[in-house]
């Protein structure tokens, strides 16, 4: 009877083994082909294949060039006849009246050098664009249309002609005509205005000019012409970046002072009633489960657009992450550590001070910081919905389609907002963890060496 039993039991465990190496084999080679039908699902559904011909490599281009560069438009109004010059085509980068740069001579007949052979000539009546190595263009625009003439032969692509409108874009620069308006502008390196204005005193000068001037004593007027800067709006920038700052550490610092006490009651340890601590539970789930641009929306309904909705938003967020992270810090305490100040005859609460929050210390530290860095970058985004911060200044920008060299700029002072944030929370994470651990060593050293010097 013993060998019978024994030959079933063996029989037994062999095929349990078969069938744990063919499920593991089934998992091994079933769990890749889901993922390979996912991803072909993925292809087909997004369409993956004619992705790129959805790309348009010149609009990227030009988006490109427009970050880095600047446009310097010439306008003529075929009305009047009047021309102006201005960067960007922004009034607070016009030229004054009778004033151009070298490369525009302005007067009965506006000449525009756009170098390397490209020449535009604003006349009385007609506007012309000679194009080495296809021919002089004209156009006159009057109440019947632009009335232009181009170069005999087929029209180049480069080239949009129609009764009401002339656009031709080379290389050099841009003409565009219409019955109203003549337009031409030309491309710079660089971020023009960033420093100073066309009306400042100070636009023109170099490091070394600038610097003696300070010297003198107009410091304080050349700091000003730069602070106030029409163009680019210093001043307004600096207050948004100090406003989205002060979004991530409002809505960190207010989420961790109310996520800690509810945490305890979340806790098995700490909170015996089981009703209540479901309650609790699930109360965070709720919280953390809708995302935090959808209490932005919710919040900026009910307390209007600003960066304290912004704040009230990452604090309602990560209320919930941060009450199941304390919760299960507070529920991995160590118990003797508080029986030890409870035979001292604390009270609870001072029980909790002394026996709890010194253990959890380094995890609430840990977090709170961690967020703050994150939430510096989510706040640039809820700011664009609640109108605060530099993420409004950077969707207005967006939303023009026009002076992309600002969306670079806002997107490099965010870059650096964000790896200072990045230095800052590491840096004193270091120093106030690293410093509980170095408390906590000396006390333990002092323990060791006082148990040691008893008799």
């Amino acid at each position: 009877m013993t060998t019978i039993s024994t030959e079933l039991g063996l029989a037994d465990r062999k095929h349990a083994t078969s069938q744990l190496f063919q499920k593991k084999k089934l998992i091994n080679f079933g769990l890749p082909v889901i993922v390979l039908l996912y991803l072909a699902y993925v292809f087909v559904a997004f369409d993956i294949s004619g992705l790129w011909d959805k790309v348009s490599v010149k609009n990227a281009r030009t988006l490109v060039s427009d970050s880095y560069s600047y446009k310097t438009h010439v306008t003529r109004d075929n009305r009047d006849a009047s021309v102006s010059v201005a960067i960007e085509g922004e009034r607070k980068g016009r030229y004054p009246d009778g004033e151009a740069p070298a490369w525009v001579s302005l007067g009965e007949t506006t000449s525009i050098d756009l170098e390397n052979g490209h020449h535009v000539w604003f006349g009385p009546e007609v506007i012309e664009y000679d194009i080495p190595g296809y021919g002089l263009v004209t156009a006159k625009p009057g109440r019947t249309g632009v009335n232009a003439t181009l170069p005999d032969g087929p029209v180049p692509n480069w080239i949009n002609a129609s009764k009401n409108r002339l656009a031709i874009t080379t290389d050099a620069g841009r003409l565009t005509v219409t019955r109203n308006r003549t337009e031409v502008f030309r491309y710079f390196t660089g971020w023009e205005l960033f420093f100073f204005t066309l009306d400042s005193p100070y636009h023109g000068m170099g490091p070394a000019k600038l610097l003696s001037h300070a010297v003198q004593g107009e410091a304080g007027a050349i700091f000003n012409d730069f602070w106030t800067n029409k163009m680019w709006r210093h001043q307004d920038v600096a207050w948004a970046i100090l406003e989205t700052l002060l979004m991530a550490f409002l809505g960190t610092l207010g989420a961790g002072i109310v996520a800690l006490p509810l945490a305890f009651l979340a806790t098995r340890n700490f909170m015996r009633m089981s009703s209540v601590r479901f309650v609790v539970r699930r109360f965070f789930d709720f919280l953390r489960g809708v995302d935090s641009l959808i209490w932005t929306v919710v919040l900026s309904r009910a307390f209007g657009p600003g960066p304290l909705t912004g704040a009230l938003a990452i604090l309602v967020t990560d209320t919930g992450t941060f009450g199941k992270i304390f919760s299960e810090a507070l529920e991995n305490v160590d118990e003797k550590q508080i029986e030890g100040v409870q035979s001292t005859g604390a009270s609870p609460l001072l029980q909790y001070r002394f026996g709890v929050i010194p253990q959890i210390t380094p995890v609430l530290l840990s977090q709170l910081l961690y967020f703050l860095e994150s939430n510096t970058r989510s706040a640039t985004i809820i700011g664009a919905i609640t109108g605060g911060g530099i993420g409004l200044l950077l969707t207005q920008a967006i939303i023009t389609q026009k002076d992309w060299e600002e969306v670079a700029y806002y997107i490099v002072l965010i870059i650096l907002m964000v790896m200072f944030m990045d230095w800052f929370s590491g840096w004193l994470r270091r120093k106030l963890i690293k410093g509980e651990e170095k408390k906590t060593k000396i006390k333990k050293s002092n323990a060791a060496k006082n148990a040691f010097l008893l008799p």
